[in-house]
This record gives structure tokens, sequence and C-alpha cells, in this order.
């Protein structure tokens, strides 16, 4: 098709995943509530690294990351649904849904490449803990997370112009809560097949790739592992590790359940899932990493009195 035909839609509507005014309320006051939660979640795990001389190790650095990865993540999508719950307009122009777009490709990129890193943190301090200092150093981290974030914007805008060769001259309803990729292949009225191919070629180097390499270094730390004599040796380095994996598992798991289907099986059951690794993910991850981290307890208790005290003086 011509280029012009590309121009019959110039704007998107996202429609949610309801579109009775009675359960949009609902809705409104569950996302907004969970929003709420997440950006105080990740900035409090920020603030506390930051201003923690105890926390400035690699594990932690990149725990801070991951945390701006998923306050930027649900900053991307959340505030303009909450408009959009609120307003008869529903509305998104074609540019802002296709940065919409490459913001949220880019963002859960970033998130699998550094849950890979942080993976690989924990291989070097509990498989060769007498190179960590070495193997694990200031510069080195530095230019990993670089890295991260090069490729993972690489890898958004690589999709994103990809998906500007699409031509949209049908229906214009999104039946989700932000556009997604799968969503806007399937209302196109153009051939996506190549489209559909890079994405799985690519997502396997991109995602399947990293999980893989997360897999090994575990299985070498579990060897390690239980080659400890201490039962509470054992506990304590296994503990570690334990965060990272729950949030890895609930990470590939819901990711899993929205990518890992041919598209012409893409429907509206998939919402759920899209919801889960979109809102509830990055709402979770700060409850996982502090839960059970002593260290992470402290230096929120010490920011928290610090705060505290500060409005009390």
């Amino acid at each position: 098709m011509d280029g012009g035909n590309q121009t019959r839609i110039s704007d998107f509507l996202l429609l949610g995943i309801s579109e009775s005014p009675e359960q949009q309320q609902v809705l409104f006051w569950m996302f907004l509530s969970m929003y709420l939660v997440t950006v105080v979640g990740n900035v409090l795990i920020i603030l506390a690294i930051s201003f923690d001389p105890r926390l400035h190790t690699p594990m932690y650095f990149f725990l801070a990351n991951l945390s701006f990865t998923d306050l930027f993540f649900v900053t991307n999508t959340i505030p303009k649904m909450l408009v959009n719950l609120q307003s008869q307009n529903k509305a998104i122009s074609y540019a802002g849904c296709l940065t919409q777009l490459y913001f949220l490709v880019s963002l859960v990129t970033l998130d699998n490449l550094i849950l890979a890193t942080m993976a690989y943190d924990r291989y070097v301090a509990i498989c060769r803990p007498l190179h960590y200092v070495t193997a694990m150093s200031p510069a080195l981290c530095m230019l990993l997370l670089t890295l991260c974030w090069l490729l993972s914007l690489l890898y958004g805008l690589t999709l994103t112009l990809f998906m500007t060769k699409v031509t949209f001259c049908g229906s214009r309803k999104i039946h989700y809560i932000f556009c997604e990729m799968y969503v806007l292949l399937r209302l196109a009225c153009s051939n996506t097949q190549i489209i559909h191919i890079v994405l799985i070629t690519t997502g396997i180097f991109i995602f399947l790739t990293p999980f893989g390499f997360m897999m090994i270094s575990y299985i070498r730390i579990v060897r390690t592992i239980l080659q400890i004599p201490s039962a509470s040796s054992k506990y304590k380095a296994f503990s570690t590790c334990a965060s990272h994996l729950a949030v890895v598992s609930l990470f590939y798991g819901t990711l899993c359940m929205v990518y890992l289907q041919p598209l012409q099986s893409y429907s509206m059951k998939d919402s759920v899932a899209t919801v889960m690794y979109a809102v509830v993910t990055p709402m979770m991850n700060p409850f996982i990493y502090s839960l059970r981290n002593k260290d992470m307890h402290g230096a929120l208790g010490r920011l928290l009195l610090g705060k505290a005290l500060q409005k009390v003086t």
C-alpha cells in the first residue's frame, strides 16, 4: 500500500480493559493505588541505596537501576490510562502511541538485561568470592549498565521503526491499557509477517539468551551452595539469591504468558497477563527485594527515621 493510506488513522482509541462506567471507576482507583505504591516503593529503594554507604555495592547498584527502570516503565503507561479512565476522550495520537511503544519495548528489554547482570553478580559473589572485587569493579559495573541501556534503546528503536512501516486503515480501537506491539499488529491492514518473524528472532536473542545465561548461573550457584558444609552459611548464601529468583520468575512468567504464542491467537484474555507484567511486577519488585533483606530493612529504617527527624527539627 502507498504511504498515503497510513494517514487514514491519525490516532487510536485506548479503551482499556472495560468500557463499563462503573467498572472504569473501580479500575481507576485500583490502578491509581497500584501506581502510587509502585512509585513510593521504587523511590524508597533508590533513595535508600543512594544515601546509605553500606549499600554501595554492585548488587544494590543494579537494584537501584532496576527500580528506576520500573518507575519509568509504569510512568510511561499508567498516567495516560488513568486519564482515559476518567475522561470521555480515549484517543492517543499515532506519534504518542509509537512513543509509548518505544519506551515499553526499551524498558522491558532493560529490565531483562539488568536481571541477567544481577544474576552474574550473584554468580561471582558465591562461586568466585575471592575474585569478586576485581570481577565486579565499579568501572565494569558501569560498563555493563551502559551496554544494557544502549542495547535496550537500540532494540526499542529498531522495532518502533519497523512499526512505522505498518499501515493502519481499519479499526483504531485498542482494548488494552496501552499501545502494545501485538495489539497494534492485529489492527494492521498491511502484511505483518516480516515484523512477526523479526519479533520472534530478536526476542530469542534479547530475552531467551539472557534467561539461559541466568539459568546456567543459578545451576552453578546451587552446586556451589550445596558444597558449603555449614547449614547457616548455605541459608545465608541462598537468601542473597532468593529475591532475585522471585523477581525473575514473576517477570518471565508474565512475559511468556503474553508473547510465547502465535500472533493470530493473541486476544483479550491476554490483557490480564499484560497488566501483570506492566503493573503488578514493577509494584512487587520493591517488596520482594526488601521483605527478607536485613540490609535493605536497615537502610529504609534509617532513611525514614532521618526524614522524620528532619521534620521534627
